[in-house]
């Protein structure tokens, strides 16, 4: 089956089984390898793209389904761009990586997560609310501390000011609470 995707303002065009993922598609017939797959279930995040604006786990997406759609992915932020780019600045700013393997899915996530913030409400995040917003997106060495508070700069917020507002519950990464003892 063929496709038609614009790939980082792009046009790619390809055929591909109809079963190929997205992911499969960007890594091996673009080439594009910073969307890393890591779990092939949605669980990990590592895969995110944005399609047409909007943050998805490409690992789970078929390429057909973005047939004559728009995929942006960490490489289509230009090379000046990526260091310029607000997240992945607030990122270098607030150590908000070590590997490196969940960072592209990362930035991608908060990109969306930022711009729809910004269209609902004015662009107003509280810690809970990127913790939230970031839930589907792992990572296995930061501890996600440094991450909140990137994507809070990145938003042009005081994370500290975004920590004091967050709510009751103590949550210590996405998705996991810290239990009754920490509250």
């Amino acid at each position: 089956m063929k496709v038609e995707i614009t790939v980082n303002g792009e046009r790619t065009s390809a055929d591909v089984e109809p079963r190929t993922l997205l992911a499969h598609y960007l890594r091996e017939n673009v080439g594009l390898r910073a969307t890393n797959i890591g779990c092939d279930t949605t669980s990990c995040g590592a895969c995110t793209v944005l399609v047409d604006g909007e943050s998805v786990k490409s690992c789970t997406v078929l390429a057909v389904q973005t047939d004559q759609q728009s995929v942006t992915t960490m490489e289509g932020l230009s090379e000046a761009q990526q260091l310029d780019h607000p997240v992945t600045a607030a990122f270098r700013q607030e150590h908000a990586l070590q590997c490196g393997f969940c960072t592209p899915g990362m930035v991608m996530a908060a990109i969306s997560l930022i711009d729809e913030a910004r269209a609902d409400h004015g662009g107003d995040l509280t810690e809970s609310d990127v913790r939230e917003g970031l839930e589907g997106n792992l990572c296995r060495c930061t501890g996600y501390h440094n991450i909140v508070r990137a994507v809070l700069v990145a938003a042009g917020q005081d994370p500290d000011a975004a920590q004091r507002e967050g709510t009751e519950d103590k949550t210590v990464a996405p998705g996991f609470s810290a239990g009754k003892a920490d509250r």
